[in-house]
Order: structure tokens, then C-alpha cells, then sequence
């Protein structure tokens, strides 16, 4: 257990930076398939036929629904990893919630105060 705690402790800069870079595709990444499609629809509007309208409409439906996925994929996964924890008491010990606060959250205190707490149970 001591190791995953070292480990999480020792790569705290890692795992902060993949958690901005998680944060920056979970907005950009679905306002860049909304704004394509709308694109796609406005083409196909003012080239008014009406099989690449209904072409169109569709795509950026596909491409909506992708949007909401990608956005909440990251919540979805932090949900089911902290259900994960909460039954196993050794993740708590053993530093998982360090790694957890800064990947999930890489901007403000919980990174921080998760490393003050595990530093504090060495």
C-alpha cells in the first residue's frame, strides 16, 4: 500500500497536467463537433435540397449526442471510481484518493489538501 501512496505523492505534476488536458477536451471536444455540424447544416440549407437538409440533421444529431457523451464520460468514470473506493477501505490508505482529487479536479485545493492529507498519514 505504501508504494501506491508514494507513487501518487511523487506524481502529483502528472497527474494534475492529464487532469487540465482531460478538462480542456471534455469542453472543446464537443463544442468542436456542435459547431462542425452546424456548419454542415448551414451548407446544406443554403444549397436547399432537401435530402442533404435531412443528411445534415442528422449528422449533427450524431454529433450532439457524441458531444454530451464525451462531456460527461469523465464524470461517469469518477462516479464509478469513487463507488470503487468507498468499498474498499485500503484505496483510502493507500493514496488513491490523491491521485483521484488531482486528476479529477487539477485546478483549486482538493489536489492539494489530498497530498497535505496523505503526507500527514506517513
Amino acid at each position: 500500500m505504501i508504494g501506491l501512496l508514494n507513487f501518487c505523492n511523487d506524481s502529483v505534476k502528472v497527474w494534475e497536467l492529464v487532469g487540465k488536458i482531460l478538462l480542456v477536451f471534455k469542453i472543446v471536444i464537443p463544442l468542436l463537433l456542435i459547431i462542425f455540424g452546424m456548419i454542415d447544416l448551414g451548407q446544406a440549407v443554403i444549397g436547399s435540397d432537401e435530402k442533404d437538409i435531412q443528411k445534415a440533421t442528422k449528422k449533427l444529431l450524431r454529433r450532439a449526442i457524441a458531444a454530451v457523451i464525451i462531456f460527461f464520460i469523465p464524470t461517469i468514470v469518477g462516479a464509478i471510481m469513487g463507488l470503487i473506493s468507498d468499498f474498499n477501505d485500503d484505496s483510502k490508505e493507500a493514496g488513491y484518493d490523491t491521485c483521484s482529487a488531482c486528476l479529477t479536479k487539477p485546478y483549486g485545493d482538493s489536489c492539494k489538501k489530498a497530498v497535505a492529507a496523505a503526507n500527514n498519514k506517513k
